[in-house]
């Protein structure tokens, strides 16, 4: 019987995959069999977690600049023949580690927010799209937050702007382009593993509030990947999907 979520032959790239929820995604798409681009801002990480993968390799590049972009898309596609998933991952929770309200949310911040969360994923999809409807077959997926759907007093409204933006273009990408086999999902998390800012007080009192009474793993998010991205998941497109242990978000 062939497993369905086998994806053997399928070539990846995912940003933001040199550590945390990037790695644990690139590692569960390599482990499926597909061959996996590691993309980071910083080389080192990008080409250490490459190393501890099947057949994958490191790719460092700004996914804020759009020409880089570009030349680098099409050097996957040169060097490997295809690019049929897309997982963008990149981004940063706030500017540099200190979470600002809106009062005190300086022009810089709230730009790099948008330059990664919603800019980029727009500069990739229009580089990746020619080469996946080429080949007649795609997955475009958004590593997303649970901050889009909710607001929260923890200074992250210009990320979860951001990231909400990076979910409404996701959904007409779904639109656009899922007649001709590319699909486009977002995978909205809650809080993860993996939380080196917050201190240990406010962690146990963030996961009462999760039903689960745990954090989310990378692992789980790449499992997500995988499904969303295999023949498994060819009919889901369109959608947030919430990965949060059942905190309930939107109200």
């Amino acid at each position: 019987m062939t497993n369905p979520f086998d994806l053997t032959g399928r070539t990846a790239l995912v940003t933001g995959a040199g550590r945390g929820v990037g790695a644990g995604v690139a590692r569960s798409l390599a482990l499926a069999g597909a061959t996996v681009v590691v993309n980071d801002l910083h080389a080192d990480r990008a080409e250490q977690v490459a190393d501890s993968l099947p057949g994958a390799q490191a790719l460092a590049f700004d996914v804020t600049d759009r020409a880089v972009v570009r030349r680098s898309v099409d050097a996957v596609v040169r060097d490997l023949g295809r690019l049929d998933i897309l997982v963008h991952n990149a981004g940063v929770l706030d500017g540099g580690g200190r979470p600002a309200r809106v009062v005190d949310l300086s022009p810089e911040v709230w730009q790099l927010q948008l330059d990664l969360n919603l800019t980029a994923l727009q500069q990739l999809a229009q580089a990746v799209l020619p080469h996946q409807l080429d080949h007649g077959w795609g997955r475009i997926i958004q590593i997303s937050s649970g901050a889009a759907a909710r607001g929260l007093s923890i200074g992250v409204a210009a990320y979860g702007a951001a990231k909400a933006g990076g979910e409404s273009l996701i959904r007409h990408l779904a639109v656009e382009y899922g007649a001709q086999n590319v699909t486009a999902n977002a995978l909205s998390l809650g809080m993860m593993e993996g939380l080196a800012r917050v201190d240990e007080p406010a962690v146990q009192r963030m996961i009462r509030q999760i039903p689960t009474r745990r954090l989310g793993r990378p692992a789980e998010v790449g499992a997500a990947a995988v499904w969303l991205a295999s023949e498994a998941g060819g009919l889901v497109n369109g959608q947030v999907i919430h990965l949060n242990g059942g905190m309930i978000f939107g109200r």
